[in-house]
């Protein structure tokens, strides 16, 4: 498969996963790969703790977008910023024409007033300001860094709970509007992330199935994050020689082997491998290189043997 082709099949990309997996580097290097591939890629994170931007050389994001990557010779960048339900809401009262009572709520505190008041406007007020960004041509991908999996399922099914227990008015409508984006698949898709380890798996699957049952919207391929090598390579790294970091590793990888074909047999999606990358604090060249196995991953999605990319 293309890899251009293969990220720019939904406008949307939301990345979601269970905290600790690697959702954040793995939605950072699909930002990369997307930017190399020549689109234009706007990563939005949403709970500001996540230190998307740290690899990059960013301390932190704000509500105001900053480039990330300009990758040399295509036309596309990697650019970043964060959005909180405040200043979602703030914009789409501005947007509406009450922008001096936007203003003045945002001074008194009165925001967070009303998204505590209504069980799921915070979430919504998001995933509107998402839609809003999606509709206006904001970029040709935006990656969603959603918040961990229980709320990210909380997350997406606040517009279909608003729409039900709102009988009209802007917060139906903007509801519907969620909903709209949430079904179509060349809008967006939800990608899963995992570890190749047995709690995170079980997790994984238990989140596919509640999206599939609850939610109406779109499973991307898996990504399989931190997949260790095979032990020929890491004898080459020099381990040959220590009985017991051969022994710890060929146990790790028996047990990686056994969590990857059980989320074969209990979800059956095609899946990308994403390596461990074995450093401490990830840099810029951590997200090439991981941009680079999931560029090789994509492509050799199109093999029909089993699904699986790695």
């Amino acid at each position: 498969m293309i890899v251009a082709d293969f990220l720019a099949a939904s406008n949307v990309l939301i990345v979601a996963g269970k905290g600790g997996v690697g959702k954040t580097t793995v939605g950072a290097s699909i930002g990369l790969a997307a930017a190399r591939a020549g689109l234009d890629t706007l990563i939005i994170e949403l709970e500001g703790r996540s230190k998307l931007a740290a690899p990059f050389g960013v301390e932190a994001l704000d509500y105001e977008e900053i480039t990330l990557a300009e990758p040399p010779d295509v036309p596309g960048r990697l650019r970043a910023r964060q959005i909180t339900p405040d200043d979602a809401l703030v914009d789409y009262l501005t947007d509406t024409g009450l922008g001096r009572l936007a203003g003045r709520f945002s001074r008194t505190g009165t925001v967070d007033l009303i998204t505590t008041s209504a069980p799921g406007i915070r979430d919504l007020v998001t995933i509107g300001k998402i839609r809003n960004l999606e509709q206006s041509g904001a970029a040709d991908l935006i990656i969603v860094d959603a918040p961990a999996a229980g709320h990210a399922i909380t997350f997406l099914r606040s517009p279909a709970g608003l729409a039900g227990s709102a009988t009209g008015g802007p917060i139906r409508s903007q509801a519907e509007q969620a909903l709209e984006m949430l079904a179509d698949p060349s809008r967006c898709q939800v990608l899963l992330v995992t570890l190749p380890e047995e709690t995170p798996v079980t997790e994984l699957v238990e989140t596919a199935f509640t999206l599939e049952d609850h939610v109406d919207v779109k499973l991307g391929p898996v990504v399989v994050n931190a997949v260790w090598p095979d032990i020929n390579r890491l004898e080459q790294a020099g381990d040959a020689g220590d009985d017991g970091a051969v022994g710890y590793r060929l146990a790790r990888l028996e047990r990686q082997r056994a969590e990857i074909d059980r989320l074969a047999r209990e979800l059956p999606v095609a899946r990308l491998h994403l390596p461990f990358i074995f450093s401490g604090e990830l840099n810029a060249e951590d997200i090439a290189l991981l941009a680079d196995a999931l560029e090789s991953a994509i492509t050799e999605l199109d093999d029909p043997s089993n699904g699986e990319a790695s």
